[in-house]
C-alpha cells in the first residue's frame, strides 16, 4: 500500500516545554512533507524579517528537524484502519525523496 495519499497527522514539539506541542493535519504525506518545509522556511522568516527571499540547503533543513524536540508522523493505513507512527529519520528519508523527484521535473 502506497502511503504517499493516505491522511498525515504531523505532530511537533520545538522545545522541551510540553505547551510546546502542536499538531497538523494532512490529506496526503506529500503535503505534510511538504508542511514540514513550510515550517522551516517560516522559522527562517522569523530569524530574518528584513530579507527578500529565504534560501536553503537539505542539510539546513535536516538540522532544523534534528534540533527538534520532537517530531512524527502518523500515517494511515487503510487496510489496518489504524494509523502508523514514523520518526524524524524516516521523515528526513521521505523529504529527501520528494526534493530530489520535485528537482528532477
Amino acid at each position: 500500500m502506497s502511503s504517499s495519499n493516505s491522511h498525515t497527522i504531523l505532530l511537533v514539539q520545538p522545545s522541551h516545554k510540553p505547551t510546546s506541542r502542536t499538531y497538523c493535519d494532512f490529506e496526503t504525506l506529500t503535503e505534510a512533507l511538504e508542511g514540514v518545509c513550510k515550517i522551516y522556511e517560516e522559522h527562517l522568516k522569523e530569524l530574518n524579517p528584513s530579507s527578500l527571499s529565504i534560501t536553503y540547503d537539505i542539510s539546513q533543513l535536516f538540522d532544523f528537524i534534528d534540533d527538534l524536540s520532537d517530531m512524527a508522523c502518523l500515517i494511515f493505513n487503510r487496510e489496518q484502519r489504524s494509523y502508523e507512527p514514523k520518526d524524524k529519520e524516516w521523515i528526513k528519508e521521505k523529504i529527501y525523496a520528494l526534493l530530489r523527484k520535485q528537482a528532477g521535473k
